[in-house]
């Protein structure tokens, strides 16, 4: 296996996270994967160096070595303890880890799992803990600071509580406090989730998009409230400061205003500047990551001319940003591979792979978070222009 190059995430068109992975033997494996299905070789996936490599036995119980990667192979891993349950985990625990000799990086955000005596939530938590492994390993490349709120940093750090509405008990609520996730465990169930999509008239209902949704009202919290870039983003989102309760009731009773279409990403995105702030995140996510994915297979879209790149330098957050054109680069890329992708979705009669328009208003909303997440050492003392 060749060592994976490790880009900059801070390159507007590099690869935060390589997706693409291959055993010793040459065969294809895949990010979830925990042994390779051609020469059986134990997988593991380390998040430092944002790789899934074949592993040998190392010299104590329980420890493990990378095989391909020669600045790794000295060094002994371990095994997620979640490796034996339902959540599947093939992560691997670190070397500097021990502190933390048991859960892997993903793992040990967690402060409340499913009762596991239940068998019905087994399938339930596999599906949770996949999602939130593909969210974290993305986190991580992009440099964002990713701590346990239960182990590491109780003040600023990050949990999920992974909770079920018991009988007779009020329904579990989706959302974030102070570092805190709750997700609800239905939400991993397909026929529930496709089912609250239709009632709620969304085109676009997955657990990694409650993840993606869910964690950039954790970054709002933790990197721009309070911050130097907290007054740009109200400017940019508007005043969070809002009665948030209320702009919600409004929101569920009345809808989204009828031109909501040419200012943000989502419908949804229009109750709040949280909202906003949490959907255009999400959005982000989706569309770094997507573009990471085709990059290391080698996938592109067909050259489109000039005309289809409707979005230019006026668009952006900060007109004089360095850099701006890397970013609209990136943008078009996106734009024109998820229309491939829309394409290959109705192929197999799929609904559409990434059923939403962006509009302009959208595009600056996008740049500023990517000015925050490629410019995180020194988000304190920025002073970009708005």
């Amino acid at each position: 296996m060749t060592d994976l190059p490790l880009p900059s995430a801070k390159a507007a068109h590099g690869v935060a996270i390589p997706r693409a992975y291959q055993c010793i033997c040459g065969q294809q494996v895949f990010f979830r994967n925990s042994r390779c299905l051609a020469c059986e070789a134990p997988l593991g996936y380390a998040p430092s160096l944002r790789g899934l490599y074949p592993l040998e036995a190392g010299p104590e119980p329980d420890t493990w070595r990378i095989v391909g990667n020669d600045a790794a192979s000295a060094l002994l891993y371990r095994r997620c303890a979640n490796f034996t349950t339902a959540a599947s985990c093939n992560w691997l625990i670190e070397p500097d880890d021990a502190a933390h000799p048991d859960l892997c990086k993903a793992c040990r955000l967690n402060r409340t799992i499913p009762d596991l005596s239940c068998s019905e939530n087994l399938p339930l938590w596999q599906n949770l803990e996949r999602a939130k492994r593909r969210l974290v390993s993305q986190l991580i490349g992009l440099g964002l600071p990713v701590k346990s709120k239960v182990v590491e940093d109780p003040d600023r750090g990050l949990a999920y509580d992974f909770l079920r509405r018991l009988p007779g008990q009020p329904r579990v609520l989706t959302g974030h406090v102070r570092g805190i996730i709750t997700i609800d465990l239905e939400e991993a169930d397909d026929v529930f989730r496709e089912r609250a999509r239709v009632a709620m008239h969304e085109p676009y209902r997955t657990l990694l998009g409650h993840f993606r949704h869910e964690v950039g009202h954790y970054y709002w919290w933790r990197l721009i409230m309070g911050s130097d870039w907290q007054d740009a983003g109200r400017r940019v989102f508007g005043d969070d400061r809002q009665d948030y309760a209320a702009a919600l009731k409004q929101g569920y009773r009345h809808g989204p205003p009828a031109d909501w279409a040419q200012h943000f990403v989502s419908a949804y995105a229009s109750v709040h500047p949280f909202e906003d702030w949490a959907e255009s995140w999400a959005h982000y996510l989706h569309l770094r990551d997507t573009l990471d994915t085709a990059i290391s297979f080698g996938i592109a879209p067909m050259q489109v001319d000039s005309e289809s790149e409707s979005f230019g330098v006026p668009d952006l957050w900060w007109t004089d940003d360095p850099g701006g054109d890397a970013f609209l680069e990136m943008l078009h890329r996106w734009i024109q591979i998820t229309g491939v992708m829309n394409e290959m979705s109705r192929a197999m009669g799929q609904h559409d792979f990434y059923p939403f328009v962006l509009p302009r208003r959208a595009v600056a909303k996008l740049h500023f978070i990517h000015c925050a997440v490629s410019r995180l050492p020194e988000l304190p003392q920025c002073k970009c222009p708005v």
